[in-house]
């Protein structure tokens, strides 16, 4: 009986030496990795990759001290084959379990990006897609469908002119459907700062605003004189002449023609043939040529009213423009200011 005593105590001891060993075990490879200084990781899991290869290149970028820990969490969290495809930004001085909670619940690195105004859809897609925020084909494809568009409530055949210019964060390999949501839904927010009764107007005049809008931004430089140019395209619009825009020529040239941005027009450029060409076609243009700013919309929906119907810039390299109220007038603005006379 007492050797029976004595083997259960050796047995219960060893026992709990083993438990100890292992729990100390465990403790130690979920132990971050860190030695001095945290460093910052950029790690990127692919949609369908295993556990156990995440695990693997977790330990080779120096963030576990073993790839085995990382499935025995796993397994005793109940969460293998949970893993969330993405990009995250992981240290070395988080335990295996901090990373485990990080990679199973999706928590992303999120990419800034920034929209200047003015931009086109080509533009807007292209900059997504240098972020690796998605595809620039499948961003095209969805703001330039016309079922979409309706979805979010405008009625246009393509999302160009609802884009709104901001900075935005986004986790790679975002849905197109998602981004365009977005900033559509931050062009509407916009638009009802600047005019809350909006959804009074009808989606023609909402859409023929965005359209002036989109001409007013690649027009103006100092903001103070964006009403102003809207001021000369209403009256121009009311009176149907040509708006003349030398904007519409450049969005022809670039958008449609494929050409580089040029540094100056010359007048074969302006009779360039297509309905976007305001030089040579009466009223506005079919579309938006541009996704305009909040400067540019507000002048848009809230032109000054005054007398005057050309504009000319003040010159090579100046930021405002002089103002006509006759065609006299502005052919001598623009002989001087050309000149450099002025």
């Amino acid at each position: 009986m007492r050797n029976v005593v004595r083997v259960l105590g050796l047995s219960l001891v060893l026992l709990i030496v083993v438990g100890a060993a292992a729990f100390y075990g465990l403790y130690f490879l979920n132990t971050p990795q860190v030695r001095g200084v945290p460093q910052e990781v950029s790690f990127r899991v692919d949609s369908g990759e295993s556990l156990t290869g995440v695990a693997t290149r977790l330990h080779e970028e120096g963030l576990l001290r073993r790839p085995e820990i990382l499935r025995i969490v796993s397994r005793l969290r109940g969460t293998d084959g949970r893993l969330q495809s993405g990009r995250y930004l992981l240290s070395n001085d988080l335990s295996a379990v901090q990373i485990h909670e990080i990679l199973t619940t999706g928590r992303q690195v999120l990419q800034r990006v920034t929209i200047p105004e003015g931009w086109t859809i080509r533009r807007i897609a292209a900059r997504l897609e240098e972020h690796g925020i998605l595809a620039a084909s499948d961003f095209i494809a969805v703001v330039n469908d016309e079922d979409f568009a309706a979805s979010l409530g405008i009625t246009a055949n393509s999302l160009e002119g609802y884009l709104y210019p901001d900075t935005y964060y986004f986790v790679e390999d975002f849905p197109a459907e998602r981004v365009a949501a977005h900033m559509v839904e931050r062009f509407l927010g916009v638009l009802e700062d600047i005019y809350p009764e909006y959804e009074t107007l009808s989606p023609e005049f909402i859409h023929e605003r965005v359209v002036l809008a989109s001409i007013i931004e690649r027009e103006y430089i100092s903001p103070d004189e964006a009403p102003l140019m809207a001021s000369v395209f209403q009256n121009r619009l009311d009176a149907n002449m040509r708006l003349e825009s030398c904007a519409t020529v450049v969005y022809v040239m670039t958008e449609e023609e494929g050409l580089a941005h040029p540094s100056r027009l010359f007048y074969r450029d302006l009779e360039r043939a297509s309905p976007y060409n305001t030089y040579r076609n009466v009223g506005l243009p079919p579309g938006p040529i541009s996704n305009p700013g909040q400067t540019a919309l507000n002048a848009a929906f809230h032109p000054a009213e005054s007398d005057y119907w050309f504009f000319v810039l003040r010159g090579p390299g100046a930021d405002r423009h002089h103002f006509s109220r006759s065609l006299y007038e502005h052919s001598e603005a623009a002989v001087l200011y050309l000149r450099g006379t002025r």
